[in-house]
């Protein structure tokens, strides 16, 4: 006669395994959860400071003849609106170079900020013939 609590004869040692796999499965979805979550905030950060460094350089150069002071105040308007921090400004002539940085909030701040660095100013001659090209370059 077989009693409710036997496992199929093997002396119930498997009893509660499928609890354990799956507390294991759900942490590990958990864990890529969290996982593209931190990906996807780096993402969001860096395109962030992208879109700041950019219009603060041209906000920069677009004041350059008032003067470094003008035109770093109105980058720094500009990368503020885009909820980053100015980290550099530097006004060569009409040529404005500027470096935004985002940082993560919470827990993933223990990650670097996303730092990244643009420049705006007159386009020089171009050789009839040769595309011009934009530089925006992350900053390592």
């Amino acid at each position: 006669m077989s009693h409710g609590g036997d496992a199929g004869g093997a002396g119930g040692r498997d009893r509660g395994a499928a609890t354990v796999y799956a507390m294991a499965l759900i942490g590990a979805v958990w864990l890529a959860g969290l996982a593209t979550l931190t990906v996807t905030r780096a993402v969001e950060a860096r395109h962030r400071a992208g879109a700041a460094a950019d219009l603060a350089a041209l906000a920069a150069a677009d004041r350059a003849l008032d003067g470094a002071t003008t035109a770093c105040a109105a980058a720094g308007m500009v990368v503020k609106a885009h909820q980053a921090h100015l980290a550099t400004c530097t006004l060569r002539g009409e040529i404005a170079e500027v470096t935004a940085e985002v940082r993560l909030p919470g827990v993933l701040a223990l990650i670097p900020p996303a730092r990244v660095r643009a420049r705006a100013g007159p386009i020089e001659e171009v050789p009839a013939g040769v595309p011009y090209r934009v530089q925006h370059a992350a900053v390592p």
